[in-house]
């Protein structure tokens, strides 16, 4: 049972680094963002067929969701799809914290429904899950998704909410060329088998894939994305250097090659979107074709770089 359909585009569209203050140092990307120029990046997204726009409570603490909504101000509610999340470990203390926290989000999104409501981490699946079936039922939330759970764990999501006609309608977990964890343990095919939608986050591994960083070209001092993968970007460059080089052969970007290997392994990429031209890669990478041999090689180059970027917010898959 679901109350309402969701329509599922190439990518979606990420919103974590809105929830930045623009101060240097002061959030985890260290982004300088303006009203202006988010509003020219919706603008660019919608009339591109890119809708659907993923936030969350955590991001910014609420700011992410309120600067996203002041960005799609004027756009009719149904032009778009609103997702965001129930963290688990910011809610409070009341008799129904689920709910407490979807109202919450729903004020700042401006908005009195959520087309998908994650819980974001697997905190407690059996504890957190059965307060989404009312939300269904009141059509405050019409779809749900869970993130960052493993097999076991959907499977315990998805029992819960079977028991009230609903299901687990879609998965968001860390997945890139750098971190296959949901494929090897067979999460994908588990989602594939039952047609449920696979969003898959952190795609560019917060730019670090992108080849526009390099030991010599540092992602920005300050973020907390710097301290975790500047260090690791030398055994990257040979795979960012393929990766560019197949771009090049296209017109395109080695940016777009990741987005578009995760597009090729059956997955919706949640793309981190703050300029005009991030709208513009993700436009290529849904028309980018990769061979079958060209994924290999690309995942065989990654192996052999040999890194962990699993997050400090992720368990095992």
């Amino acid at each position: 049972m679901t109350s309402k359909t969701l329509t599922v585009p190439a990518a979606a569209l990420g919103t974590w680094a809105w929830g930045d203050s623009g101060e240097a140092g002061d959030g985890y990307f260290g982004s300088r963002l303006s009203e202006s120029g988010l509003r020219e990046v919706v603008e660019k997204a919608q009339s591109s067929g890119f809708t659907l726009w993923d936030s969350a409570a955590v991001y910014g603490m609420g700011r992410s969701e309120t600067v996203l909504a002041q960005a799609l101000m004027g756009y009719d509610r149904s032009e778009y799809q609103l997702s965001t999340k129930f963290t688990p470990q910011i809610a409070g203390d009341g008799d129904d914290p689920v709910s407490a926290m979807l109202e919450q989000s729903l004020a700042r999104l401006g908005t009195d429904y959520v087309d998908l409501y994650w819980i974001h981490n697997p905190a407690d699946v059996a504890r957190w899950t059965p307060f989404l079936i009312p939300l269904l039922r009141s059509g405050r939330i019409k779809q749900v998704g869970v993130s960052n759970h493993n097999l076991q764990e959907i499977a315990l999501a998805d029992r819960i909410l079977g028991e009230a006609g609903f299901r687990v309608e879609a998965v968001q977990n860390h997945y890139s060329l750098l971190y296959r964890g949901s494929e090897r343990t067979g999460i994908l095919d588990h989602c594939r088998e039952r047609g449920v939608p696979f969003f898959s986050y952190m795609v560019l591994e917060q730019g670090a894939l992108t080849g526009k960083y390099s030991p010599a070209n540092p992602l920005p001092e300050g973020s907390s994305r710097a301290a975790v993968y500047n260090g690791i970007l030398p055994r990257l460059r040979t795979l960012t250097d393929r990766m560019r080089d197949i771009g090049e052969t296209r017109g395109t970007s080695a940016a777009d090659v990741a987005t578009a290997w995760a597009i090729a392994k059956g997955t919706t990429p949640i793309i981190g979107v703050t300029k005009p031209e991030h709208v513009d890669g993700l436009v290529r990478a849904r028309d980018l074709e990769l061979a079958d041999e060209e994924i290999a090689e690309l995942e065989t180059l990654a192996d052999a770089a040999n890194v962990d970027t699993r997050g400090s917010w992720e368990h095992e898959m």
